[in-house]
């Protein structure tokens, strides 16, 4: 296999669609997921449409799962050319009556996670960075990781630690042919934005194609111009 990715998240929603493109690239596809049923069904679909694609069931909550998802894209592809760090989790809470066990939870999988997955990661990226001056980490983060929203703020903070998480790696890597971008979304039609379906029609929201694209676009641009950020909006929206 010329390139392989590993998409956290890549059940369903932003996960599926970007292993569907990578997949249709060309690209070997590991994808995990905390369901196990779920993720293989994902896997199939992908499978059915020609692409190769690996399952590995994993809780990003726990760096021992963290670490057997990666030992076993090493083992089945032995390369790295796209980690997509897009497991995450979104509670709904005001501050006051946030519940300890579930900001710690979207700590861990939001951030913790991104965090440990990479840092699992880096030297395969590397040697693929070596090799032809084009990996790629994009971390999907939100536009609640640039603007604080009320009764998210747990999910806000981890966002907006993704955002900043992103930028160091920048510094870190990317002198060693990686790209780090953090993706950084409004609401976008998948199981995640069900609550505000009765006021947005999943029809007008941002598609999970439409995030999918940018990294076909991340990965066709040269070496020397990297996307620290890019933030998508609906019509009417403000990025600013």
């Amino acid at each position: 296999m010329e390139r392989a990715a590993l998409i956290t998240g890549g059940s369903s929603g932003i996960g599926l669609a970007i292993a569907r493109v990578l997949g249709q690239d060309g690209y070997g596809i590991t994808i995990s997921a905390r369901r196990p049923e779920k993720l293989e069904a994902a896997a199939d679909e992908l499978r059915g449409e020609g692409i190769d694609a690996l399952s590995v069931p994993g809780n990003m909550a726990e760096e021992e799962a963290i670490k057997d998802v990666v030992a076993q894209h090493r083992e089945r592809w032995g390369r790295l050319d796209v980690l997509i760090n897009n497991a995450g989790i979104g509670i709904g809470a005001a501050v006051a009556d946030t519940v300890t066990k579930k900001l710690d939870l979207q700590l861990s999988v939001n951030l913790r996670a991104v965090y440990l997955v990479a840092r699992e990661c880096i030297p395969m990226l590397k040697e693929a960075g070596a090799e032809h001056g084009k990996a790629l980490i994009a971390n999907t983060a939100s536009m609640a990781g640039k603007y604080g929203q009320g009764w998210l703020s747990g999910y806000s903070a981890t966002k907006f630690g993704v955002v900043g998480l992103s930028q160091a790696m920048h510094k870190e890597l990317s002198n060693d042919g990686i790209q780090v971008t953090a993706l950084c979304p409004a609401f976008v039609a998948t199981a995640m934005t069900d609550w505000i379906e009765g006021e947005i029609p999943k029809h007008e929201m941002i598609q999970p194609e439409d995030i999918a694209e940018s990294i076909r676009f991340l990965l066709r641009t040269s070496p020397a111009c990297i996307v620290p950020e890019i933030q998508f909006v609906r019509p009417g929206d403000s990025a600013i």
